[in-house]
């Protein structure tokens, strides 16, 4: 029964948010709660025609996820770390929405008291996951298959950049009609198909029952976004908000911590990686050097202002974040079996 409850996660998922999806975007689109675009200059100008579309999907994304997961799985300690940072990590970026509404403009919670929020998540997720789950506080080095003791304040810091990192990533790559829902499924995918063969593996730091409520999870994850992306590819009829993008992006890294891929993530998600470096590179260059390395960024609006379509933008991006993904898989199913 392990891989059943796995598979009827993710299509219990998604058939649960298609379901749930009309009505909830004709509550949003007649409560006007509706995207707000950032101010010319900060976006190609085709993205104005968006300002209006409903918001704050993301909400869609974890009711579908949640009830699958609660169901089917034990509620492992574990797997209920991993779904408690996803859920708070949601929580942060629907008061970033909440307030962009209600002020209507497209600036929300400041950036400082969202660093501070993950912060004290980081905080507590590490608490939790070393003293009651038992968590080590080690890096694994892939190809190498050895690991690192770093020792629990350093282990910390990597949690927040982890955790933080992501969860900001996922809402850069968050420009696109389905670009940052896509790509999460992707990678969520790679770690379902992760957890649960490390559960099945002797030796693995997650095998038995925590490894397959994490796979369980993972797919539920899989489901909601393929569920989403039914009303968000292009042209999009409704936007997963921060709700969506920091709950996915809480959902990667909280998977890598608990799986120990923490630097195999780097591979895995390595388009989210590189929307955030796209970014970090062009304020670097332009302030020492009065220079733009990328047309515009993240990177996706790079290419849009080089003349490329969306949906050969997202559909490439999906392709490599496949490829990335898969590489990853490759790598972790090596290093666990060896």
């Amino acid at each position: 029964m392990n891989i059943e409850r796995v598979l009827i996660s993710a299509i219990a998922a998604a058939t649960l948010l298609m379901f749930l999806g009309p009505k909830a975007i004709a509550w949003l689109r007649k409560n006007e709660v509706g995207q707000f675009v950032r101010p010319e200059g900060m976006i190609p100008d085709a993205h104005a025609q968006k300002q209006g579309t409903p918001t704050m999907g993301g909400v869609l994304i974890l009711l579908a996820m949640a009830l699958p997961f609660l169901i089917l799985s034990q509620r492992s300690t574990v797997a209920m770390l991993v779904f408690g940072t996803t859920v708070v990590c949601g929580a942060i970026g629907f008061a970033d929405d909440f307030m962009k509404i209600r002020r209507r403009r497209s600036g929300g919670l400041a950036g400082k008291w969202r660093m501070l929020l993950l912060l004290l998540l980081s905080i507590l997720f590490t608490f939790v996951a070393v003293s009651v789950a038992g968590l080590d506080t080690t890096l694994q080095l892939p190809v190498a298959n050895r690991a690192i003791e770093v020792g629990p304040y350093v282990f910390t810091a990597i949690v927040f950049l982890i955790i933080s990192g992501f969860a900001n990533a996922v809402n850069l790559t968050d420009g696109l009609d389905g670009l940052a829902a896509g790509t999460s499924g992707v990678v969520l995918l790679a770690y379902t198909g992760m957890a649960f063969v490390a559960s099945q593996t002797v030796g693995s730091p997650i095998v038995g029952p925590h490894g397959r409520d994490l796979a369980i999870f993972s797919a539920a994850m899989v489901g909601a976004c393929l569920g989403f992306l039914w009303f968000n590819s292009f042209p999009a009829g409704v936007f997963m908000g921060d709700t969506g993008s920091y709950a996915l992006g809480g959902a990667i890294a909280s998977m890598a911590i608990m799986t120990k891929t923490e630097i195999l993530l780097i591979i895995i998600g390595g388009i989210f990686v590189l929307e955030a470096l796209s970014v970090i590179v062009q304020v670097v260059v332009f302030k020492k050097w009065r220079r733009r390395v990328f047309l515009m960024t993240p990177i996706h609006h790079h290419f849009e202002m080089a003349a490329w379509s969306e949906t050969k933008i997202i559909v490439r991006f999906w392709l490599i974040a496949s490829l990335l993904a898969a590489t990853g898989f490759t790598l972790y199913f090596r290093d666990l079996v060896s």
